[in-house]
């Protein structure tokens, strides 16, 4: 749905350019014949009234209400015909033993599951799936006079993702920061901390911390054969293809929602 939002915004952007081209071409003709006409009839005074407004309402909040009403009723008309939960939803959650920590009005989504004596967390968030979008939108305006001279290259969404593993047989904590993106992990750091509350805390004060730690070399520099045992390992925990492929599509479906909320609260606050 947030790629259909990107496209009309293209479009509208398109149109409003358009217009003011059109009303500065039309104005050069049409605003002196007015003046010469106003200058020649005479004036007569008329009385109106002004409707009552409530005390908190100014002149555009009828306006912004309408329109933002006209947004909401699109995002229900496009959606009418999906189902509560989406199939890749469903299909992943029947399929796979993360478990998924999803708070409503929270940017951050957490996954969950345990591999023998391992606690496993994978976060990421939908601020990502926002920042993309920009990009797409810039790129299209880029592009949009350039002739096409093959397919379409496939826009995906880089999510950024932090995974924690901590064991109950003994203290310590490795943590992965990672990207997802067309369908697999790119590892960018993996750091390990002997304190297993430090690496896994979401506190101010554990990420000050965590800061003045070594966190360990560029996954990029390691010899090639540790990379490689490096991927397997998570693979073998499901921090895989399957994984990285359901990620970016979860964002994109759970900022969605997130949006027709902002949509309903901003009419809401504006009607007060």
């Amino acid at each position: 749905m947030s790629f259909l939002r990107t496209l009309r915004q293209l479009t509208a952007s398109s149109s409003r350019v358009l217009a003011v081209r059109q009303l500065s071409t039309v104005s050069h003709r049409v605003i002196p014949a007015l003046a010469a006409r106003a200058l020649s009839t005479p004036t007569n005074a008329r009385a109106f009234s002004v409707s009552a407004r409530k005390l908190s309402e100014g002149a555009t909040d009828v306006a912004l209400v309408q329109k933002l009403s006209e947004e909401l009723q699109y995002e229900a008309e496009a959606a009418a015909d999906l189902p509560e939960t989406p199939e890749f939803l469903a299909q992943f959650l029947k399929s796979n033993p993360w478990e998924i920590q999803d708070t409503a009005g929270n940017d951050e989504v957490v996954m969950t599951r345990t591999f023998g004596n391992e606690q496993i967390r994978l976060m990421f968030s939908i601020a990502d799936v926002e920042a993309a979008e920009e990009d797409f939108t810039s790129e299209e305006n880029e592009s949009e006079n350039a002739e096409d001279e093959g397919e379409d290259p496939l826009h995906t969404y880089p999510i950024r993702a932090s995974l924690s593993i901590t064991k109950t047989t003994g203290p310590g904590c490795l943590n992965v920061d990672m990207v997802a993106q067309e369908g697999h992990f790119v590892v960018e750091n993996l750091s390990y901390y002997k304190d297993a509350k430090l690496g896994t805390d979401l506190t101010a004060e554990a990420d000050w911390k965590r800061r003045g730690t070594y966190l360990g070399p560029q996954f990029e520099t390691l010899d090639v054969g540790v990379q490689e045992e490096l991927e397997k390992f998570l693979s073998e925990r499901g921090v895989n293809e399957t994984a990285a492929l359901f990620i970016p599509e979860y964002s994109e479906y759970k900022e969605q929602r997130e949006y027709v909320t902002w949509l309903k609260n901003v009419k809401s606050f504006i009607e007060l």
